[in-house]
């Protein structure tokens, strides 16, 4: 027996609307679907001018993260039948401009992720030369590699589980009220470098994420934790990050004494 829901769909088109406003789709379900794919049937069979963003439909892209009845979810794996409502209210990921519908503009994100050049930095980078400039033989791709030990592995693979779908800047009090603020990923991908035995910055290379938009601007209400589709947990790793910064800069006092 088909199941009846009433999907209520955020709408906005910054080239003809003047403000954003629901519009109500009736949708019958003949089987088990994610939200994903009602928003397609939506599209295909009721209106073509709406507008969301998808990509591999497998939870591996980070493409449709969406706030689904007030949680952060990704379309692709979030099944209608688990949501236990038949009214369900479909809108964009916040702190991000709209660009349509349920299109948000992750500029800003990505921004803030290529602020802590998000890679393993070699020595001659670190010297002063771009990354462009590097001989080929001297990056760590053409080296005879690297053997991870397990417990160095066990402290950054959690943090490279990330997909970057943007929920945990998207639901940040902190990116709401100060768009400088780097997020919550772009400082946890930070840590995750940084602990990198092959990753060769030096402490001066990123001591400038020591101010009210970087490490210590972050509430510490774990949000972004809460929200994270793939359990990241960022909030642990800035924490992580904190101390590390602090152990440094202890260092670079008694440096100075000497």
């Amino acid at each position: 027996m088909a199941r009846k829901y009433l999907f209520r769909i955020f709408r906005f088109d910054p080239k003809k609307d003047e403000k954003p406003y629901f519009q109500d789709f009736f949708y019958e379900e003949e089987k088990s679907k994610v939200i994903l794919e009602a928003l397609m049937d939506i599209r295909n069979e009721q209106d073509a001018t709406l507008s969301f963003r998808y990509s591999c439909r497998e939870g591996v892209c980070g493409s449709c993260g969406l706030v689904i009845n007030g949680e952060f979810e990704l379309a692709c794996r979030t099944r209608l039948n688990s949501l236990g409502k038949e009214v369900i209210v479909i809108e964009p990921l916040p702190n991000l401009p709209v660009l349509k519908d349920l299109v948000v503009d992750m500029e800003p994100f990505f921004q803030a992720l290529e602020a802590i050049k998000p890679y393993v930095m070699a020595e001659e980078e670190i010297e002063g030369q771009g990354f462009q400039e590097l001989k080929e033989e001297s990056l760590w791709l053409s080296s005879p590699g690297y053997r991870f030990e397990e417990k160095e592995m066990e402290a950054i693979e959690p943090l490279t589980n990330c997909i970057l779908c943007g929920c945990c800047y998207s639901a940040c009090p902190v990116v709401a009220r100060d768009e400088r603020y780097l997020g919550p990923i772009a400082l946890a991908k930070l840590y995750r470098y940084i602990r990198d035995p092959r990753d060769r910055r030096r402490f001066k290379d990123w001591q400038y994420v020591g101010t009210s938009s970087g490490l210590w601007g972050c509430d510490t209400v774990f949000r972004c934790n809460e929200v994270c589709p793939r359990q990241v947990n960022p909030a642990h790793a800035l924490l992580s990050l904190r101390r590390r910064y602090l152990i440094e800069k202890i260092k670079q006092i008694f440096r100075r004494k000497k």
